[in-house]
């Protein structure tokens, strides 16, 4: 690639510059050995798509380390139950890595269904589980015999992939659970006048990790469109069993769903659309899409316009002010999804702000040809990218602000650069019109902070950090 940039052998093929040519960017391998990948594990990825399922046990079966991995985390929240807030784990010892966990197993998912009453179970095996073969289907079957709910086993063990494998094992017990509703959920929590709407969706891939889910339901309501169930923000056994009676799906994060919506359009004939909910474009057009899928209704479209001009005239002047002091900031952006990264790249330049850099753990050859025809000449297209590439590419475009996770905060304060969380941990809602505005703030209050004038080096437009 251009620009000189030192990365591990092996690795060459994934990184690039937007504006080199049509050469591919190498995706969707195994981490290099010893590049300290910020990837996560299988059983991580599980616990992303399934861990906001509020009215369910989730019961982690592994050490019980595997098990700190809650809700204390992942900020997925409830307008109801509560149980997902707790983590279960069957702490296997040594003795049981001999013998075998699967007495312990029943124990405790029996123990832990006559306590709480959940609506159904979630067991997750973990990397020792695969390694000493408990068969957790079958515990997982005869429990759900004896307890008259579903009990369902995620195929989760860390060693088996990556991260996308275990959105896959989640989707997978998921889909197992779609379907076997007898009857429309009672417990459906539409606002008047929409539960009887015709128009009906899911959204996939939408965690509620600050209430956002809620945010996406109210504009779909406002419109006219029923939310027959959310996957898995704030989410509801029985709504998703039930899923299966929407007539289109409406996938938020491509990479942890789109599997699912592809197995419901082949077992149910629901066709899906792909969307993101952050940024301003991005919003709109994820209202007008739905729209878009039920033309014996104009209607939907109309009031999708009322809506978009509505939350505009709120958004566009806080954007502005924003925008007179971030103009000409340069900003870097490693996320989980690819699809997000695009939406953030949009959403940055529409406050004045440049990416210089962009990267995803999981995206595929489609996305990153998509980020690097949406990017400005010059940034870095990394995929699956570790600590020391990333702090060598901050410092050498001279970024402002690195938009990531939880892993990526310490480098970004490490080189003394602002820093905005745009992952599980956040608190605060950033999707939707208003999330937009919550996102400007954000950046603007990271990168435009006082604490930077301490900071030798540290310069407005974009030098790097000494």
């Amino acid at each position: 690639m251009g620009g000189g940039f030192a990365v591990l052998e092996g690795r060459e093929g994934q990184v690039s510059e937007a504006g080199e040519g049509p050469s591919e960017l190498v995706c969707g391998k195994p981490s290099l050995a010893g590049s300290v990948s910020q990837r996560a594990c299988v059983f991580c990825g599980s616990r992303v798509v399934l861990y906001p399922v509020a009215d369910a046990v989730h019961l982690v079966h592994g050490p019980v380390g595997c098990a700190a991995y809650t809700w204390d985390i992942r900020g997925a929240v409830s307008t109801g139950p509560q149980l997902h807030r707790l983590s279960f784990s069957t702490d296997l010892r040594e003795t049981d890595v001999v013998f075998g966990g699967e007495k312990r197993l029943y124990a405790s998912l029996s123990a832990l269904i006559l306590e709480h009453a959940p609506r159904a179970a979630f067991v997750y095996s973990t990397c020792i589980v695969g390694l000493i073969g408990d068969d957790v289907a079958a515990v997982c079957r005869q429990v759900s015999r004896e307890r008259g709910i579903p009990v369902l086993p995620v195929h989760s063990e860390g060693f088996k992939g990556t991260k996308k494998d275990g959105y896959r094992a989640a989707c997978d017990a998921l889909s197992a659970l779609i379907g076997t509703a007898e009857s429309d959920p009672a417990s459906y929590r539409g606002e008047s006048g929409v539960a009887g709407s015709p128009y009906s969706i899911n959204i996939l891939g939408e965690f509620n990790l600050a209430g956002e889910a809620w945010i996406i339901r109210r504009y779909y309501e406002r419109m006219g469109i029923r939310v027959q169930s959310v996957m898995t923000g704030d989410g509801r056994v029985d709504e998703i069993r039930g899923a299966h009676r929407a007539r289109l799906n409406v996938v938020q994060c491509s990479g942890s769903m789109t599997y699912l919506a592809k197995d419901m359009k082949e077992r149910y004939g629901i066709p899906f659309i792909q969307v993101s909910y952050f940024g301003i474009d991005d919003m709109a057009e994820a209202l007008y899409a739905v729209a878009t899928a039920f033309p014996e209704e104009p209607a939907l479209a109309e009031r999708a316009a009322v809506i978009v001009a509505e939350e505009l005239a709120q958004a566009l002047p806080a954007l502005k002010a924003f925008r007179k002091d971030l103009e000409g900031m340069r900003a870097a952006i490693y996320v989980g999804g690819a699809f997000k990264a695009r939406s953030l790249v949009k959403a940055l330049r529409l406050i004045g702000v440049e990416t210089v850099l962009v990267g995803s753990q999981t995206g595929n050859a489609d996305d990153y040809r998509n980020l690097s025809a949406l990017c400005d000449p010059g940034t870095i297209i990394v995929d699956d990218s570790n600590p020391a590439e990333l702090s060598r590419f901050l410092q050498l475009k001279g970024a402002n602000v690195f938009i990531g996770g939880v892993k990526e905060r310490p480098i970004a304060y490490k080189l003394g650069i602002g820093f905005c969380d745009h992952n599980h941990e956040r608190k605060i809602p950033l999707a939707g019109f208003e999330g937009m505005v919550n996102f400007a703030r954000e950046v603007h209050a990271s990168a435009t902070s006082p604490v930077w004038k301490l900071l030798a080096g540290h310069g407005r437009s974009g030098e790097a950090v000494s």
